[in-house]
C-alpha cells in the first residue's frame, strides 16, 4: 500500500508562484505514474499533470501547459508541481494520485480512475 500526502498550498494573488509537493511512502517501489489532479468548489475533479516514475515522461493539460511543471525526486519519492503565472481559475483542491503496477484500471492517464492511491489534498487560492 502506498500513502501520499501533499503540501505546499496556500493563498496567493494573481501572477505568483506556488510549488507543491506529495511525498509517497509505503510501497513505493510499485508506482508507475503519478499525477496532480484538481477540484475547484461545484466542478468534477480534472487532471493537471502526470509524470512516468521511471523515465519522467511528463503530461499536461492544455490549461496548465507552460505555467506548470511537474517533476520528481525518486530518491526521496516526492513528486512536485512548480506553478507559475497562477491565476483565479486555478483555485482549487489539488490532490496527489498515484498509479502503481497492480492497477487494474485501463482508463486515460487523463482520468482519475486510472489512479489507485490518492492523498488528503491541498488548497490553492489565486486572488485575483
Amino acid at each position: 500500500q502506498v500513502r501520499l500526502e501533499e503540501s505546499g498550498g496556500g493563498l496567493v494573488q494573481a501572477g505568483g508562484s506556488l510549488r507543491l509537493s506529495c511525498a509517497a511512502s509505503g510501497r513505493t517501489f510499485s508506482m508507475t505514474y503519478m499525477g496532480w489532479f484538481r477540484q475547484a468548489p461545484d466542478k468534477e475533479r480534472e487532471f493537471v499533470s502526470t509524470i512516468r516514475w521511471e523515465g519522467g515522461n511528463a503530461y499536461y493539460a492544455d490549461s496548465v501547459k507552460g505555467r506548470f511543471t511537474i517533476s520528481r525526486d525518486n530518491t526521496k519519492n516526492t513528486v512536485f508541481l512548480q506553478m507559475n503565472s497562477l491565476k483565479p481559475e486555478d483555485t482549487a483542491v489539488y490532490y496527489c494520485a498515484g498509479r502503481s503496477s497492480a492497477a487494474r484500471s485501463t482508463g486515460l492517464l487523463s482520468e482519475p480512475v486510472a489512479y489507485d492511491t490518492w492523498g488528503q489534498g491541498t488548497r490553492v487560492t489565486v486572488s485575483s
